[in-house]
């Protein structure tokens, strides 16, 4: 059969004009959103007393080097040893959205929203505390609280002990939930502006330095002289007694306040490595060195290869004192040249903590 001819070529439209490249018009422009960083706050990571500066001389922490050679200082939390909260609890709270107020960071009823327990919406609801149960060695001239942890309490003597106080303070309308062994949860209007002294500031020293203010703390004042009064001879601590076990003659409120209206937790916390907070408070600068050299072999270690890998890391190094958070930033010419020449390490910054 014959082909076409010449008029049926002449009238034949073109094909359209593709560009291969081109992508579909429909197509919605998609942009990737940065990931989280990856943080690690890690607690107690110096201090000044002569026998932790001794201890770090021969201590080698190349991945905490490493890292910080990497880094660029973010944000400082600068405070006094004196401070109700330690520098690594304001930091940690910052980071959740809770405030940093010191002495009202809302630790109590951050753990109930933890727990799934959201406090109530009334103000009695709304406010809690961490009461813990403990032992004051009163001298003439000291009246130390000693390590709640030494108590050996166990959830059935938390138990009974709680059944023990929990009327006294219900009648100053404090209602207490056993939480922990050596913690329980009080609820009460009394805590939305009492500041209190977080345990680890108190433990091990004179509590008549950490005790909250006067004239907002008369209530738990009165109840500590009456648990006091109260336990001294009690048939519960005669039993402890009897077993060898130290006496529970008093209790510490910490970790008070109310959570921040509209709290939105973040998507990816900080990471707490707690390994050098035991051995620091309790001064063994041996096992402290030990779990710092730990922490570098160990969270150190994967923190530097995540930011090796290009992914944005936070670090927050804490001691008494101060807190100081670095990250992954871009930098200048200038600035890369520094720190090639000067590279940051752990012993410039340990003084600032």
């Amino acid at each position: 059969m014959a082909g076409p001819g010449p008029a049926a070529h002449a009238t034949a439209e073109p094909p359209p004009l593709r560009l291969p490249c081109s992508p579909p018009a429909a197509a919605p422009t998609k942009i990737r959103p940065m990931p989280a960083p990856h943080h690690l706050l890690i607690p107690y990571a110096a201090s000044r007393a002569p026998g932790a500066q001794e201890a770090l001389k021969g201590l080698a922490l190349p991945h905490l080097d490493r890292l910080l050679a990497r880094l660029s200082a973010a944000d400082a939390s600068p405070g006094e040893e004196t401070s109700l909260t330690p520098p690594h609890e304001r930091a940690l709270a910052q980071a959740l959205g809770l405030g940093t107020q010191d002495g009202l960071i809302p630790w109590a009823a951050w753990h109930r929203l933890q727990q799934g327990q959201p406090p109530g919406e009334a103000p009695g609801n709304a406010a809690w505390a961490f009461i813990t149960p403990c032992q004051w060695q009163v001298t003439t001239d000291h009246i130390t609280l000693h390590d709640p942890a030494h108590l050996g309490l166990n959830e059935a003597a938390s138990r009974e002990l709680l059944a023990i106080v929990a009327p006294w303070f219900a009648e100053d309308g404090i209602t207490l939930h056993y939480d922990q062994p050596t913690r329980w949860l009080a609820s009460s209007p009394l805590f939305a502006t009492l500041a209190t002294a977080s345990l680890e500031r108190v433990q091990g020293r004179d509590v008549r330095a950490w005790m909250p203010n006067p004239r907002e703390a008369r209530t738990l004042h009165r109840l500590q002289s009456e648990m006091q009064m109260l336990l001294y001879t009690h048939p519960f601590n005669d039993a402890r007694g009897a077993q060898g076990l130290p006496a529970v003659n008093s209790f510490w409120v910490h970790g008070t306040g109310a959570l921040p209206a509209g709290l939105t937790a973040p998507a990816q916390p900080p990471q707490v490595a707690d390994a050098l907070r035991a051995p620091a408070l309790r001064e063994d600068w041996r096992a402290w060195a030990s779990a710092w050299a730990t922490l570098d072999a160990g969270p150190l270690a994967d923190l530097l290869r995540q930011a090796e890998q290009g992914q944005p890391v936070r670090l927050t190094l804490s001691g008494e004192h101060s807190a100081q958070t670095f990250h992954t930033a871009p930098l200048g010419l200038v600035q890369r040249i520094q720190r090639f020449l000067k590279p940051q390490r752990f012993m410039d910054v340990r003084e600032q903590l």
